[in-house]
């Protein structure tokens, strides 16, 4: 795992729905950047995917800047793909950009595990957080409302400690070429 306080890596990568190149120094937000590794196969994401929307409405305009990537292998796994993934952040009218590692070496470099993987950085660029956006799985119950980000995400914006434990994100590992 990446840990606390390190720099968020650099990337330059294409956004699936315009093919424009977008870097992290084009993302990095006044208060915090979140980095969401996701998919569109990956019953977990599919779980929580819903939320997403709300979550950028509540904290975008605070501060907070948000992106998306997907890294899974889309020969593998054509629902990953550019165009799919592109499908998807449209039918959800995600409103930020959600871009596409088509060498892996992004979500190496973040050591994204699964999706979903959720990164916190502050305005620095330094990691604050890295785990779940709540207690929600395909199989429980939980209510899916984001809790554990909105936590992080008040905390940044009070300028307070992120709140302990960051529990680690589940979900699908990323599928690797």
């Amino acid at each position: 795992m990446i840990s606390l306080g390190s720099k968020a890596p650099e990337f330059l990568l294409p956004e699936v729905r315009t093919s424009d190149r977008i870097g992290l120094y084009d993302v990095l937000g006044d208060k915090a950047l979140l980095v969401m590794f996701l998919s569109k196969h990956c019953p977990y994401v599919q779980r929580i995917a819903g939320q997403i929307k709300p979550l950028s409405e509540d904290y975008i305009p605070k501060g907070i800047r948000m992106i998306g990537i997907s890294s899974n292998d889309p020969v593998a796994y054509p629902e990953d793909s550019p165009e799919e993934m592109a499908k998807l952040a449209s039918e959800l009218d995600w409103r930020f950009p959600l871009l596409f590692d088509s060498t892996q070496e992004v979500a190496k470099a973040f050591h994204a595990a699964c999706t979903p993987d959720f990164f916190l950085f502050d305005h620095k660029g330094a990691l604050v957080y890295r785990g779940q956006m709540d207690d929600a799985r395909p199989h429980n119950d939980e209510p899916n409302n984001g809790h554990s980000l909105r936590s992080a995400f008040d905390a940044i914006l009070a300028a307070q400690p992120i709140p302990a434990p960051q529990l680690p994100s589940l979900g699908c590992s990323i599928k690797w070429k």
